[in-house]
């Protein structure tokens, strides 16, 4: 029997599936919900509201189930909303927790995962990247993280993208020449890289600096990482002044070099008042959108914002969107001790302590503010104030080029999705297909996808054009997912050819194909527009807000596709041509390479010198020698 887990800082509540805490009205052959709420306990928990499809359209949680699931079906009362999503609801499934801070919690960490239609739901995917110090080694590196943290060492942050751990680890690098470099390029260099000639390392990886002083240095940037930068600089000027007494002029030069740039740093980036971890959180609505801004402070240090943009139902109120992103948001992500909102929450106190129960720690949602703080508040108000406009107006803009894109082709309704396929390879190999999508809101990058295309000929670009239509759609046919209402191909009459035969043979006849050619001389603003069995182009549409959506997603393919060929390309050159021999394991590689001293040497060698290492029987080696020979 499959078990639920629901992971809560009290108990780990096992829920068997379809049993006793879970609720499945499908299990009859109608929707009672009399019968139903009868069976229904009163206790704390989460309810999922099913349509049917099965799919999760609202999921809410209760203080008492029975009385807050029974709200939605009195007579009388409730708002369209809740209205449209009653007519829907065919089955309810419940989860029953321990308390009522603990559905707080699993309701906003299933609604992240699910996003189910009538929610506010919050669609940030992302891991936050971490500023990594490799503590255990003798030589530490400074580096780069995302995702969990397994490895030993120190981690600073999360900061809001991946642009700000960079910023700061060039800002690190500059002051404490603290290594960066991977591990097996550190192990195998016999002389200083270039990072040792601008002064950015120290290269202990050929010597030129001991442990103690490269220790030193490491340090330091643990401590302006740990936020105490002012007693850091204390202790630059100690040694500063300690090198002065030694006449060391130019080891106090360098102390001073470092104390004027950490000066120039702490103005810009120290919180005054503030040396702990603090999230401060504005939230703009306008309508159904709605802007989120997020403010990252972590030991007094400010390490960036972020905005967001929850999705609405329909309209809301700032506090609302407030009260439903706070669980959704931490749900997954490392919570501060003080987070600042720009709204009350009905749910704050509640929220609260469940947060400080599931972290260990003391968590406080603070609204109503004075002096610094309420500065920095009234400064995150006011990003998100610009970012909801300037959302807006994009919103706005790419909904206009949707309209004159239905007028262009001719749709009887208004187009809501376009997918665009790309292909990229370097002389047929290591061949990438790419699918972009796209809505009234822009790019939907969680529906990008890549096809490492194989089994064809190379340099076919109408084959890989084909497999990949074939298992893209294929894929959403079987999971029964939504289908593009126009489907746009880099490319001229063959290239639609291909695709209509494809999306024929998957007997999908509901999906426009459009075909985008280059025009004279390539020149980007005069591309034609085929349609399937047209041998004439769609008349010109040149200058229009259609053609500039069509060369927007047109060239977000192409740039996708050339990305994940690199990316493969990049694979490729590293990979060693030993790893591509059929039934040569990594055990018996470095077998093969022990025995003959390296790469170059298994080259030369013949079937017999290579059927006598332990493990490489003559069919195999007739393969390896095969691979340098033919």
């Amino acid at each position: 029997m499959s078990l639920k887990k629901v992971m809560l800082n009290s108990d780990i509540i096992n829920i068997p599936d379809k049993e006793s805490a879970i609720k499945k009205s499908s299990e009859i052959s109608s929707f009672d919900i009399k019968a139903f709420l009868k069976t229904l306990t009163e206790r704390p928990g989460v309810y999922r509201m099913l349509d049917d499809q099965e799919c999760v359209i609202y999921i809410g949680k209760a203080k008492n189930l029975r009385k807050r699931v029974s709200s939605y079906f009195r007579n009388s009362g409730g708002s369209p909303k809740q209205q449209a999503m009653v007519a829907h609801i065919r089955s309810i499934e419940v989860t029953v927790t321990h308390t009522e801070g603990e559905a707080l919690l699993l309701e906003g960490q299933q609604v992240k995962k699910l996003q189910p239609r009538y929610n506010i739901t919050l669609r940030d995917d992302k891991s936050y990247p971490y500023i990594y110090v490799t503590t255990q080694h003798d030589f530490p590196r400074v580096t780069f993280h995302r995702g969990a943290k397994r490895a030993r060492g120190r981690y600073f942050g999360p900061y809001p993208s991946a642009g700000a751990v960079r910023e700061g680890l060039k800002l690190l690098q500059k002051i404490f020449p603290v290594r960066q470099c991977e591990e097996s390029y550190y192990k195998n260099r016999s002389r200083p890289c270039l990072e040792y000639q601008i002064e950015r390392c120290t290269a202990p990886c050929v010597g030129l600096i001991d442990k103690d002083d490269y220790q030193r240095d490491v340090e330091h940037t643990l401590m302006f990482l740990d936020g105490k930068g002012e007693l850091l600089i204390d202790a630059l000027v100690q040694r500063m002044e300690r090198a002065s007494e030694k006449l060391d002029f130019e080891a106090a030069m360098r102390y001073r070099n470092q104390i004027a740039a950490l000066r120039t740093i702490l103005e810009k980036q120290f919180v005054h008042g503030d040396r702990g971890d603090v999230d401060i959180i504005a939230c703009a609505v306008s309508g159904s959108v709605a802007a989120v801004q997020l403010l990252f402070i972590r030991q007094g240090q400010q390490l960036g914002s972020k905005t967001l943009f929850p999705k609405m139902p329909e309209d809301g109120d700032a506090a609302t969107v407030m009260e439903a992103f706070l669980p959704q948001y931490y749900a997954d992500k490392p919570v501060p001790n003080e987070i600042l909102v720009s709204h009350s929450l009905a749910d704050q106190s509640l929220l609260e302590q469940a947060l400080s129960r599931e972290t260990n720690h003391s968590v406080t949602i603070s609204t109503r503010l004075r002096g610094e703080r309420s500065r920095w508040l009234g400064m995150a108000q006011m990003n998100a104030d610009d970012a909801l406009k300037t959302h807006l107006a994009k919103r706005q803009g790419i909904r206009e080029r949707f309209i004159n894109l239905q007028a262009a082709l001719k749709c009887k309704s208004l187009p809501t999705r376009l997918e665009c396929f790309d292909i990229s390879h370097t002389m047929g190999k290591q061949t990438v297909a790419s699918c972009v999508v796209f809505d009234h809101e822009g790019a939907v990058k969680s529906d990008y996808r890549r096809f490492n295309i194989s089994g064809i000929t190379p340099g076919d670009d109408y084959a890989a054009l084909s497999q990949a239509v074939t298992r893209r759609y294929r894929r959403l046919q079987k999971e029964g997912r939504a289908k593009p209402d126009i489907l746009l191909i880099d490319g001229g009459k063959g290239q639609l050819s291909v695709v209509h035969k494809a999306m024929q043979a998957l007997a999908i006849d509901d999906v426009m194909l459009v075909g985008v050619a280059k025009g004279a001389d390539r020149i980007a603003g005069m591309e034609r527009l085929f349609l399937p069995g047209e041998s004439e182009p769609i008349a010109e549409i040149t200058g229009t807000g259609a053609l500039l959506l069509i060369q927007q997603i047109r060239d977000e393919a192409h740039r996708f596709a050339i990305t994940g060929h690199r990316k493969r390309r990049a694979k490729a050159a590293t990979q060693s041509q030993l790893e591509m021999i059929e039934g040569l394991g990594p055990k018996r590689r470095e077998t093969l390479l022990k025995q003959f001293g390296g790469l170059s040497e298994v080259k030369k060698a013949g079937i017999d010198a290579l059927s006598s290492v332990n493990g490489i029987s003559r069919q195999l080696a007739q393969r390896i020698y095969n691979t340098f020979h033919e």
